[in-house]
């Protein structure tokens, strides 16, 4: 890190340094980046309300006892449009400088609201009529306002982060390998609301013998004084201290001088040789951590999950129970035995749950070395569970599953624990199958409306399935459960892989 000498009392005191006037406009100058979190939150419950107002007051919608008040669901959408883009990460701070992620959380959030609005409507009133354009048109009016409105808004934090406006000024003391790496991170990383102003500390800590230590530019501002007279004038708001991991009794020296002052202080660990320094860090109450693996979903989203799962399940239950009366009764019919069927496969967490399908075979015992994949032709099959295989209808009862929490609308289909793909175990084959469980299998998933139906026969087909269903698990969203609802329906009537 090449550090740039000058006269320490000039620079330190002088040059970086502005009368006692100098504080307030710093302080005026730099606004904490969270505000921006307070200003979007109220632009996202504001533009709801507004929208709602205007589809409210719009001539040709009547305000009969038969029409939705959407004055009133605005203030209900707004609410609950708050509480999801939260849970799906819309208000995060590298949120509010990325369009596409801006754009995409804020899409899942408001699909969340919808799913409810939808789900609401559907079991409550008649959604047809003049009903339903006018909550096709209030929807579509909120998403355009919305997705617009949080454009503009990223547009604008970028600009006035391009202009420093949030930055924090940092003052660094100390040099090597350490504060190498935290200025390359910082030049690499443009989403970082801060600034290296420079470096701080004694002089004979500044060598240039070090390759690694060519590549910060940042100015020698002066010793330790010099960083509190800067600190005093406003110019600093925070210390990050960059010393070798062996003078821990100099670091607290310097920490009980700064503490004498407003500001932060932050210190970068010095052990560049720690595999897992890149590791994400958490507070475990005070103490610092390392995050080796997490969660597939964090607790927001499984908890969006849940919501989305149970609301959906509730809702297509109301609407499909006449249909499943009529298949249950059909199957009675047409050969002896119950009309569900139940069968033992692995869900969350590898534990064990009783899945309900409706019965399309003739009733028999299976093998006693595991359960047999239903194959092409199979003589087992009943006529009326070939037709109730190929479109899929012998897995409705699975809603009850997703209601009671042993699966979800969309995730891995599970798998019974005895099944086998050329001879051998599924576990067997890939090592990463287990992994599969980390999250609740499903009724429809991302590998089943990418072809990977049916049978599995070959240890490819397993790991093509496999990869789909990890790839799922790493990219969940509100939006990718319902594309993958929308092409099963186009799957379940096209493809022939089903039997």
């Amino acid at each position: 890190m090449s550090v740039h000498r000058s006269n320490p009392h000039l620079d330190g005191a002088e040059g970086i340094l502005a009368p006692q006037t100098g504080y307030i406009i710093g302080q005026l100058r730099s606004i904490p980046v969270q505000f921006v979190h307070c200003v979007v939150v109220a632009a996202d419950i504001g533009v709801i309300f507004c929208v709602s107002l205007i589809v409210e007051k719009m001539s040709f919608l009547s305000n009969d006892d038969d029409m939705m008040r959407f004055d009133r669901m605005g203030v209900l959408a707004a609410g609950l449009f708050a509480i999801i883009a939260h849970l799906v990460g819309a208000y995060e701070l590298p949120v509010h400088f990325s369009v596409r992620q801006s754009l995409l959380r804020v899409a899942n959030a408001w699909a969340g609201v919808l799913l409810f609005v939808f789900g609401l409507s559907t079991a409550l009133m008649d959604f047809s009529g003049t009903v339903a354009p006018a909550i096709l048109l209030w929807a579509g009016a909120c998403a355009l306002a919305l997705l617009s409105g949080r454009a503009f808004m990223v547009a604008a934090t970028r600009v006035l982060r391009r202009r420093g406006v949030f930055n924090q000024r940092s003052a660094m003391i100390g040099t090597g390998s350490s504060a190498a790496r935290l200025v390359r991170y910082i030049s690499q990383h443009k989403i970082l609301t801060l600034s290296l102003i420079g470096v701080f500390g004694d002089a004979a800590d500044l060598p240039d013998r070090h390759p690694d230590q060519d590549q910060a530019g940042l100015p020698y501002l002066g010793d330790l004084t010099a960083l509190l007279c800067a600190i005093r004038a406003g110019t600093v708001d925070r210390v990050i201290i960059a010393l070798p991991s062996d003078q821990e009794s100099r670091v607290r020296t310097i920490v009980a001088r700064l503490s004498e002052t407003p500001v932060e202080i932050r210190l970068l660990p010095a052990n560049d040789s720690f595999s897992w320094m890149d590791n994400p860090v958490v507070m475990l109450g005070e103490l610092p951590v390392f995050t080796l693996l997490d969660w597939p979903l964090s607790r927001r989203q499984r908890l969006l999950k849940a919501l989305e799962d149970r609301l959906l399940a509730f809702v297509a239950l109301l609407l499909l129970m006449p249909l499943m009366g009529m298949i249950a009764l059909a199957i009675r019919l047409e050969s002896p035995g119950p009309a569900l069927f139940r069968q033992l496969r692995q869900g969350y967490n590898c534990r064990n749950f009783a899945i309900l399908k409706f019965r399309t075979m003739y009733q028999a015992t299976e093998p006693v070395d595991g359960v047999r994949q239903a194959q092409r032709h199979d003589p087992r099959v009943t006529r009326l569970g070939a037709i109730l295989r190929r479109t899929s209808l012998d897995e409705l009862p699975q809603l009850i599953n997703v209601l009671v929490g042993h699966m979800s609308l969309v995730g891995p289909r599970p798998h019974a624990p005895s099944t086998r793909a050329a001879g051998r175990l599924f576990c067997e084959i890939a090592q990463a199958y287990p992994s599969r469980h980390n999250v609740k299998p499903g009724m429809t998933g991302w590998a089943q409306v990418c072809g990977w139906r049916g049978e599995t026969q070959s240890e490819a087909q397993l790991i093509g399935r496999l990869e789909h269903d990890l790839y799922y698990a790493r990219n969940w969203s509100l939006w990718f459960d319902l594309r993958i609802m929308f092409r099963t329906i186009a799957t379940v009537l096209g493809q022939q892989n089903a039997y």
